[in-house]
C-alpha cells in the first residue's frame, strides 16, 4: 500500500488551450514510451526480481510513472478544456475528439491506442531491466552507449 498525497508534484496550470498541441503531448500517456506503459512495466517486473532492494526500487519507480501520468493527463486536460468546435476542427484534433470528446485517453500522438504490447516483463531480472533502461533512454531521446551504432 502506499499513501496517496492529493495533489500534483508540479502543478499544471495552462491558460491558453491548444489541441494542436494536447495531440502531441497526449503520447506521454498512452504512447509506446508514455508513462502508462513505463508504469506497467516496472510494477509488473517487480515481482520476480531476485532482490528485495530492486523491487522496492521497481516499486518506487513505478509508482512516480503513476504520478507523471496523472501530470501529462492534467495537462491535456487544461490544453482542450472548453474548445469550441471551430478550434477542435482547425487544429486536427476532431479526429480524437468524435471518439472521447475531451475524456482522457491513452492514446499515441499517432491516434494508436495504448495496449500492453508496449513492454516487456520476462521473469529474466538482467533481460527486464535491461528492457527498462533501453525504454527510460528512448524517453529521454538519448540511448545508453551499448545501444549506439
Amino acid at each position: 500500500m502506499w499513501i496517496y498525497d492529493k495533489k500534483l508534484q508540479y502543478p499544471v496550470n495552462i491558460k491558453n488551450p491548444n489541441p494542436a498541441l494536447a495531440k502531441l503531448i497526449i503520447s506521454q500517456f498512452g504512447g509506446p514510451d508514455g508513462e502508462l506503459g513505463a508504469s506497467m512495466r516496472y510494477l509488473s517486473q517487480r515481482y520476480t526480481m531476485p532482490y528485495k532492494e530492486v523491487i522496492g526500487i521497481l516499486t518506487d519507480v513505478g509508482t512516480e510513472e503513476l504520478a507523471h501520468m496523472e501530470m501529462v493527463c492534467a495537462i491535456v486536460y487544461q490544453l482542450t478544456k472548453n474548445l469550441s468546435m471551430e478550434e477542435i476542427k482547425e487544429s486536427g484534433f476532431d479526429a480524437y475528439f468524435v471518439d472521447h470528446t475531451t475524456g482522457l485517453y491513452p492514446v499515441a500522438a499517432s491516434g494508436v491506442p495504448w495496449n500492453a504490447n508496449t513492454f516487456q516483463s520476462t521473469g529474466d531480472a538482467i533481460a527486464d531491466i535491461t528492457e527498462d533502461l533501453a525504454a527510460d533512454a528512448t524517453t529521454a531521446k538519448e540511448q545508453p552507449t551499448y545501444l549506439r551504432g
